[in-house]
């Protein structure tokens, strides 16, 4: 058989160092300009790069496809997406940054723990360098969607027509069930209550998991609002990752001691399963809520509600 040259191979005949014509590739905008249902933010690219995938759609969006003759082109990109939910984001985020990496007035915690990298390989595996909670500020992002169904009494007013358009009834009654979620503020509870229902250990230890990492079981939604012309309520939650770097305050000789609980910091390590891997979770919750307000007769409503959680890790 005669022999086959390299140069004949459909595999190997384009030179791996081929040179690249980097005039066609489009230049990308550093800075962008997004509107958010009519507010608008001047973000950097590199600031929405770091946000978790689960809270802004931006990078599905024409902004991250298109290039731009310069940095001062001021072409606006709409995105579907909750301007004061963004806002908090993005202020958790960079007060997070400025923490840990300091600002030009003051050092941050990741000066005083630069040592904690000369540690001995077994402390955190093949080498500390590869451990990137001691490099950079693990955010926890916990976010829920929640849409609500109401199944008002059989007997009342609340009916719909025959073009299943509700009357005023009983969009009165969806109203005061969406209220009554929202005014429903606590992360767990509803969680907690499906373990008990129904004997869940998995998502039991998804709540001890997440407390053990740095929220509590009584926290509260950091950010809460329900949706335009939707019955969908849209939740998030963001805490530091507890990575059992502890600051300890100064010395004598003004310096600040850095200790880790290496038990603490194995359970952190477990929370990068979730770094760039989004995790969800869905199940149905179902109460008897009354709507009545006082001096009215009692107005009992099934109350449904459909929850997504995602769950991500964040580093900045």
């Amino acid at each position: 058989m005669a022999a086959v040259s390299i140069s004949s191979s459909p595999i190997t005949q384009v030179s791996q160092h081929a040179p690249v014509n980097t005039s066609l590739q489009p230049q990308l905008l550093t800075r962008l300009l997004l509107d958010l249902r009519g507010r608008r933010f001047s973000v950097d690219r590199e600031t929405i790069m770091n946000l978790p995938e689960s809270v802004l759609p931006v990078r599905q969006s024409q902004a991250f496809s298109d290039g731009g003759e310069n940095e001062e082109d001021d072409e606006v990109y709409g995105v579907d997406f909750d301007p004061e939910c963004f806002a908090y984001v993005l202020d958790f985020f960079r007060n997070a940054s400025d923490t840990f990496y300091g600002t030009n007035s003051s050092p941050g915690l990741f000066a005083a723990q630069q040592h904690l990298l000369d540690g001995s390989p077994s402390d955190f595996g093949p080498t500390a360098s590869q451990n990137p909670l001691l490099t950079k500020q693990a955010i926890i992002v916990l976010r829920e969607e929640l849409e609500y169904f109401a199944i008002p009494p059989k007997e009342g007013r609340a009916l719909t027509d025959e073009h299943g358009t509700a009357n005023q009834a009983l969009l009165d009654i969806k109203h005061k069930c969406g209220q009554n979620v929202m005014d429903k503020r606590n992360i767990f509870t509803a969680l907690q209550r499906n373990v008990h229902k129904e004997n869940n250990i998995a998502e039991q230890h998804l709540i001890d998991m997440l407390c053990m990492s740095g929220f509590n079981r009584d926290d509260e939604w950091g950010f809460r609002a329900m949706e335009p012309s939707r019955c969908c309520i849209s939740s998030i939650a963001l805490v530091l990752l507890k990575t059992g770097i502890v600051h300890h305050p100064p010395g004598q000789n003004g310096e600040r001691p850095v200790t880790i609980d290496y038990n603490q910091m194995a359970t952190a390590q477990k929370l990068l399963l979730f770094w760039r891997k989004p995790a969800r979770k869905c199940w149905w919750d179902g109460l008897e809520v009354d709507l009545a307000v006082p001096g009215e007769s009692s107005l009992p409503v099934k109350l449904w509600a459909r929850r997504v959680w995602t769950l991500e890790l964040s580093l900045v």
